[in-house]
């Protein structure tokens, strides 16, 4: 499933899109919050920039909207359908939900972002010494 190459393996382990040899971000854990946003210029690898342009990861608040409607979905399903509990609880359920997993949700719609736009390529290392 997560096989190099793919763009499930560089959306969920945050590591370079093109070549995927290292992550993007400076700390791994999403749940470090002061260091959440930091990533590094470039690839050290195949040097591929991740801010294609300034502000480019605005966009990833799209993605996230629809991150964040999956998530919650998949949250009141459970309560509500699953655990059989009532609407206010289902709700708290959504509420909590997002607040827990909101800072992978940032990370993963910025790798969703970025992947969009930047794809692997096997044959990085070939370019590099051109």
């Amino acid at each position: 499933m997560l096989k190099k190459g793919s763009k499930i393996n560089s959306i969920l382990t945050g590591s370079c899109p093109k070549c995927q040899e290292e992550s993007m971000y400076e700390d791994k854990n999403p749940y470090n919050l002061s260091n959440i946003y930091k990533m590094h210029e470039k690839c050290s690898h195949c040097h591929t920039r991740y801010k294609i342009e300034p502000s480019f990861f605005y966009g990833a608040m799209y993605v996230s909207y629809g991150v964040g409607i999956a998530f919650a979905v998949a949250a009141f399903v459970i309560s509500k359908i699953f655990l059989e509990s009532s609407l206010l609880t289902s709700f708290y359920a959504i509420i909590g939900t997002l607040v827990v997993f909101m800072p992978f949700i940032m990370r993963v719609s910025r790798n969703i972002w970025i992947n969009i736009f930047v794809h692997y390529d096997k044959d990085w290392k070939d370019k590099i010494k051109e």
